[in-house]
């Protein structure tokens, strides 16, 4: 029996008699693959995960849906758990994703839900429930940066002095990250994997990689989205009314708003050069070229940090050389 015909075998278990079809829901950028169960009486549809065990672990999914739902948000329901073969049943949240269903008309209102939904998350961190957003983490995270974009994605070598100032950039930018208030961090908190619904609005998906970390974390995914680009004006003023709201709720944000949007803007520097090597992993290794449309974009945000502190313009310098900006009469693009 193949993969798929047991986890219809197991979906038929877990709902006797009754008649479904499956149908691919979405794929992420692991081995973890959604199909939802659509039944022939009409039944409320559900969503059935796969994770094959030699590649995922389905226990920090329920561990994580169980805590984030006890901090208010909009996740999936765990309805039935088979971890030996890999295979969760969850209730369904629809297939209207934030990226499909936002517009400059309606961004402010359903940014302020994805707010007040992370607001929530936070405001019931723990330490010690999470696995630590450690140095080692993150450091191992930017590694991918030169191992995958620069030498296989790129073609290019660094020179010995090159190397020395880009891991100077690393520690550099891991000393502001780590200075951070920690809180819980969904990890991947954007327009993919927040759900827009008619009610509870956002519902929230692959979130099993969270960890306790760096307060600004989830906003950069968020404002910083690999997959939308917004005005950099409005996002922070966006910033500006998350900060607001955090420090009147009794979240560890920086008394002063310069100092937040610095370690926001760290954060992102941290989280964009971890992004450029994991979508050049994807290709590269897993044969997934649908990410290379949006590492542009990602680069721009890098960039765009590492030119506007003086700390980072070795990091801005080694872009240049790696993706020069082409000018024409005087105009760069």
């Amino acid at each position: 029996m193949d993969r798929l015909e047991h986890l219809r075998a197991w979906v038929a278990a877990q709902h006797p008699g009754q008649a479904f079809t499956l149908a691919p829901a979405s794929a992420d950028a692991s081995f973890r693959r959604y199909f939802r169960i659509s039944f022939a009486d009409g039944s409320e549809s559900r969503i059935v995960m796969d994770a094959p065990p030699a590649h995922e672990d389905c226990k920090p999914f329920v561990a994580v849906a169980r805590l984030f739902g006890q901090a208010g948000a909009h996740v999936p329901e765990v309805l039935a758990e088979n971890h030996q073969d890999g295979f969760l049943l969850l209730s369904d949240l629809g297939n209207t994703t934030y990226l499909q269903a936002l517009t400059p008309d309606n961004a402010a209102h359903l940014y302020a839900d994805a707010l007040g939904a992370l607001a929530g998350i936070q405001a019931s961190s723990k330490p010690g429930v999470l696995p630590e957003y450690s140095r080692e983490l993150l450091m191992r995270e930017l590694e991918l940066f030169p191992v995958w974009y620069i030498v296989r994605h790129k073609g290019i070598t660094l020179t010995d002095a090159e190397t020395a100032d880009l891991y100077e950039m690393f520690d550099q930018i891991l000393e502001v990250n780590l200075a951070e208030p920690k809180v819980f961090v969904h990890r991947d908190y954007h327009s993919r994997n927040l759900m827009h619904l008619p009610q509870g609005n956002p519902g929230v998906l692959d979130f099993q990689d969270a960890v306790y970390g760096p307060m600004t974390y989830d906003l950069v995914s968020l404002f910083k989205d690999a997959y939308i680009e917004w005005d950099e004006e409005l996002t922070i003023d966006w910033l500006v009314r998350y900060w607001e709201v955090a420090r009147d709720i009794g979240l560890p944000v920086r008394a002063d708003f310069a100092d937040f949007h610095r370690d926001y803007e760290w954060m992102g520097a941290q989280r964009h050069i971890k992004v450029l090597g994991i979508f050049a992993r994807l290709y590269h290794r897993d044969g997934k070229d649908g990410y290379l449309q949006n590492m542009p974009l990602v680069l721009r945000y890098l960039r765009k940090t590492a030119e506007r502190y003086r700390e980072l313009k070795p990091l801005a310098r080694l872009l240049d050389r790696i993706d020069p900006v082409e000018k024409i009469e005087g105009f760069s693009f």
